[in-house]
């Protein structure tokens, strides 16, 4: 797996090939084109192709070493049309400062600067070439070098650097973006050492179903448990002071000269009854009569 004529500084760990391994980044497909043949290692029994993974690992390394070489990390585009390779895009782009084009991908975004999404990268690195042919088409244009995730079976016209690996696979994809990351922050001295562990795990990587993870969710919610609402005793109100169940309260006598007492209506406070005897006796007295 080691190269002698590479310094041991870029030579893949145990760890690393156990998680190319572990993805099936090696599994390739039954058909094979013509130029993906060097990175082969065997045939199996029932067709498919196994990709060597040592060339995997050389080729994320170059790819790197690339990307470092770009002043301007904005300057690199990184794009992916199919759902398995956004997520990674996306993270990519945000720990490496690239530009991310995630979804589908505008008719001249790299050649006809009237359009909106109009750019002029230095670079750009696919995950498919044959769902992301048109931007390696409009690269081609313009003179913008390609770099492209290629399985056994991908059409390599246009691309310049071409890293073997499953790229129908979701954990493939991700984990080949998560180690192409990780080398980029290497070369750039951002991470401490080569030796240390990166602290982001490669399962952020990974493309993630909203559906399955509304469905997870649900179950979530269903398997907590229900809080039962406290229900007072018989015998105490809700403040918790003891009282007797069926007593009646009944208001404190009124103070003297408060209003509706006979006190308050010997003082003519509200409530009297007028001069002339019971209500409404002073209402039958007839209005005088208006002098106009």
């Amino acid at each position: 797996m080691a190269d002698e004529n590479r310094p041991s500084i870029f030579n893949s760990t145990s760890q690393d090939v156990e998680m190319l391994i572990a993805a099936n980044s090696h599994i390739g497909s039954k058909n094979l084109q013509v130029h993906m043949q060097p990175y082969l290692w065997k045939r199996r029994v029932d067709g498919v192709h196994v990709i060597n993974i040592g060339k995997t690992w050389e080729k994320i390394v170059l790819a790197a070493r690339i990307i470092v070489a770009i002043d301007n990390p904005a300057d690199v585009c990184v794009i992916s049309a199919r759902p398995y390779g956004q997520r990674a895009v996306l993270k990519f782009a945000a720990h490496t400062g690239a530009t991310p084009i995630a979804g589908r991908f505008t008719p001249g975004s790299f050649t006809n600067y009237i359009t909106r999404s109009f750019k002029e990268p230095r670079l750009i690195v696919v995950t498919d070439p044959r769902t992301d042919a048109q931007a390696i088409k409009e690269a081609s244009y313009v003179n913008i070098p390609v770099i492209a995730l290629c399985d056994t079976d991908s059409p390599t016209e246009h691309v310049d650097v071409a890293i073997p690996t499953n790229n129908k696979a979701r954990h493939a994809i991700g984990t080949v973006w998560w180690m192409l990351a990780r080398e980029v922050l290497r070369l750039r001295g951002t991470l401490p050492s080569r030796e240390a562990p990166w602290d982001v795990m490669v399962d952020l990587y990974f493309y993630r179903d909203p559906e399955a993870e509304a469905e997870e969710k649900v179950e979530e919610e269903k398997a907590l448990p229900v809080e039962e609402a406290v229900v007072p005793a018989e015998g105490f109100n809700a403040a918790g002071a003891e009282w007797t169940a069926g007593q009646e309260s009944f208001p404190a006598p009124a103070a003297a000269g408060e209003w509706g007492t006979a006190e308050g209506a010997a003082a003519g406070g509200w409530g009297d009854a007028p001069a002339g005897g019971e209500w409404g006796a002073a209402t039958d007295a007839k209005p005088a009569e208006s002098s106009w």
